[in-house]
């Protein structure tokens, strides 16, 4: 597994981390998301217990760091991403990433369930073509 949370006083891990790591991680981060998703039901499950809340705010760490790891990809090699889908598809997931970092107080257990249930799927299709790109 990618160690992601490396702390350093100049550049943070994401940054140094190589285009192939980037992937790995996003790959590593959804595979998680989908077995902690797995079993939910609707969003009523992330609020009904600890152990909801708990896998709520697992998967919404992971939704942020995938969209931090996507932010890196897209100012790096913006045209790697342009190969697998639009410019508007990859900002809906990094203004995804915003949300959830300067608004986490406010986080809806809706969106959340919605992105795992419908979006993430498709998001794993894409970025396994990234993947073959980079091969």
């Amino acid at each position: 597994m990618v160690q992601f949370l490396k702390v350093s006083k100049k550049r943070s891990y994401i940054d140094k981390a190589t285009t192939t790591e980037l992937i790995d991680f996003i790959l590593e981060s959804l595979r998680l998301i989908n077995r902690r998703f797995n079993g939910v039901k609707s969003s009523d499950d992330f609020l009904d217990s600890d152990e909801g809340l708990d896998k709520l705010d697992a998967i919404s760490i992971r939704l942020l760091s995938i969209g931090e790891a996507l932010k890196n990809l897209d100012k790096r090699q913006k045209e790697l991403l342009l190969q697998v889908a639009d410019k508007e598809y990859w900002s809906k997931i990094i203004r995804t990433r915003e949300i959830l970092t300067h608004h986490y107080i406010d986080i809806d257990a809706e969106t959340i369930y919605m992105i795992c249930d419908e979006k993430l799927a498709k998001l794993e299709q894409k970025i396994l073509k990234l993947q073959e790109y980079v091969k």
